[in-house]
């Protein structure tokens, strides 16, 4: 089996009385994608901000790279984060905010990959400031400061909304060759039918607890169904979950 990337076991966070996440123990791997799903307020974001270090679990642990993750943020360096809405300081240009990142993560132009800039139309756009721009061209920066540190772990929240179809597919063709480097893609989506191709695996969460996590063929063969968006209902309304953890 390939390298396990990231690790969860037993993590669960409390906000107050309620449980946004329940022990959740998997693994996600080396060379694959995830598809993450589930209904709003399932635990996908809680899930995305514990992996980041935004918030801390309240029990359990989680292991990137197989180092424990704590209160020293250097393993996000391996990381690229695409959110589903940035917040970008209104006052910089693009072309600013490319420099700013880069100093922070201390990388030299010859290790960053800018090829997406020239590919999304931005390389004319570069003197423009955030707060002039388009949510769609927003995405397009996300997207850009996502990939350029060549990330070996790429995490995605709908990361085409708000693109248009062309832009969408270079974001998830570069998605599909971080995994082909042997990397390891998150991505959460409702656009099933956008990224299922893509993905690998699929894992489903709901009131906070993992309900599986299994290869897109299997979930396909377990319901009969063509796609996982009319899988995903079959799975749900039957026995079908019941022997899956």
């Amino acid at each position: 089996m390939a390298e396990a990337r990231i690790i969860l076991q037993g993590v669960g966070k409390r906000y107050g009385a309620l449980w946004a996440l329940r022990h959740v123990d998997c693994a996600f791997h080396a060379g694959e994608v995830v598809m993450l799903i589930g209904p709003n307020a399932s635990g996908k974001t809680t899930l995305i901000k514990s992996l980041l270090g935004l918030v801390r679990p309240t029990e359990g642990l989680i292991k990137v790279n197989d180092e424990v993750i704590g209160s020293d943020p250097a393993y996000r360096r391996a990381i690229g984060y695409m959110p589903q809405i940035s917040q970008f300081p209104a006052t910089l240009t693009i072309g600013q905010l490319l420099e700013m990142m880069a100093d922070i993560r201390e990388l030299g132009k010859s290790e960053l990959e800018d090829s997406l800039v020239e590919e999304l139309g931005l390389a004319a756009q570069l003197d423009k400031r955030l707060s002039t721009l388009s949510g769609g061209t927003k995405q397009k920066v996300s997207a850009v400061l996502a990939l350029r540190t060549r990330p070996s772990i790429l995490v995605m929240d709908e990361p085409t909304a708000g693109l248009d179809p062309v832009s969408s597919k270079r974001v998830l063709q570069r998605a599909a060759a971080v995994r082909d480097t042997g990397g390891t893609v998150l991505i959460t989506s409702h656009l099933m039918e956008e990224v299922e191709s893509l993905a690998d695996r699929v894992a489903y969460l709901e009131d906070g607890t993992l309900k599986f996590l299994l290869p897109v063929q299997e979930v396909l063969e377990r319901t009969g169904a063509k796609r996982v968006s009319e899988a995903l209902p079959r799975m749900l309304e039957s026995n079908a979950m019941s022997n899956i953890l």
